[in-house]
């Protein structure tokens, strides 16, 4: 990622977090209608699950600009992961919903930019979490 696409994605990130529960709503919404059998790894309330999802997100996208910071915790993320059943392929599903809420979110403001920039940021954290989950297996 280069230093203007983390500007994208921290800016756009600032128009979400008003909407931070209907944005989790409809992530959800999204990642259940592409993948039925993922809500079988969700235990909780999903609005629990969607709270933690954004406070992770914002958390993140804060520490896009240092990197060294947040790639640890990344990775204890995705090695956690593979205990609560995520497998590979659902990395796909989970950056085409996060793809599909940014856009209903953002509306206009997600112009093409807007979404190269956060799928590399989503592709970055996907393969640091793939790799470490690899650790474990």
């Amino acid at each position: 990622m280069n230093t203007e696409q983390i500007t994208l994605v921290q800016n756009t990130f600032d128009r979400i977090k008003p909407i931070s529960d209907t944005a989790a709503h409809l992530f959800y919404s999204r990642l259940f209608e592409l993948d039925p059998s993922l809500k079988s790894l969700f235990k909780g309330e999903i609005k629990d699950q969607g709270r933690k999802l954004m406070q992770a997100l914002a958390f993140v996208v804060k520490g896009l600009s240092k990197p060294e910071t947040i790639l640890p915790i990344v990775e204890d993320l995705g090695r956690r992961h593979v205990d609560y059943g995520v497998e590979s392929t659902h990395y796909d599903t989970v950056g085409s919903a996060l793809l599909w809420t940014l856009e209903q979110g953002l509306g206009s403001d997600f112009t093409p930019e807007v979404k190269e920039a956060w799928a590399a940021a989503y592709g970055l954290l996907s393969q640091v979490m793939q790799e470490a989950a690899t650790e474990v297996v």
